[in-house]
């Protein structure tokens, strides 16, 4: 027999009495107590671009480590933004380049404070301008071809979106 207070039935009790108070606080409230309570990640969005000749856009970041500066266009996702927009921007603010943003090619989590997602993007136009507040060189590279100090993370990128067999655009 269950001791009062610790039995079956009156943990379920507690539940209803539970679900009642949290569906009488509605939407705005309920929103900011799950805000409050849940972790709180910053987003890092990726574009694997390419050209209509296969080659793939390449940066030298100003700011990452020495000896991997090289990597594809990258920035973090502006509150309420949606994460194929942060391609394009992040692309035009360092390149000049338009994108067209294709297919998912990666979404990862169980970092610190942060999920990375990346998209595959093809060159739709615009004259190549690099902002050098961010980006040292940029170059168009085909992947077999890619220079020295490439991150890890984006060879791998790029290899899947060669070997996914989707079309591009």
């Amino acid at each position: 027999m269950p001791v009062r207070g610790f039995g079956v039935r009156e943990g379920y009790g507690v539940k209803r009495l539970v679900a009642r108070l949290w569906r009488g606080l509605r939407g705005p409230v309920q929103w900011r107590l799950l805000w409050l309570s849940q972790a709180k990640f910053m987003v890092g969005v990726t574009g694997v671009v390419r050209d209509d000749a296969g080659r793939f856009l390449l940066l030298r970041h100003r700011l990452w480590p020495e000896g991997r500066q090289w990597g594809l266009p990258t920035g973090c996702a502006r509150k309420g933004e949606e994460f194929g927009e942060t391609v394009t921007r992040e692309v035009r603010e360092e390149t000049g380049l338009e994108v067209t943003v294709g297919p998912l090619v990666r979404l990862r989590s169980g970092y610190r404070l942060r999920v990375e997602v990346a998209y595959e993007a093809v060159l739709a136009g615009g004259e190549l301008s690099i902002d050098p507040l961010e980006i040292l060189e940029a170059r168009w590279c085909f992947p077999d071809a890619l220079p020295e100090g490439v991150q890890e993370s984006h060879r791998e990128l790029i290899r899947l979106a060669l070997t996914d067999g989707r079309p591009l655009g």
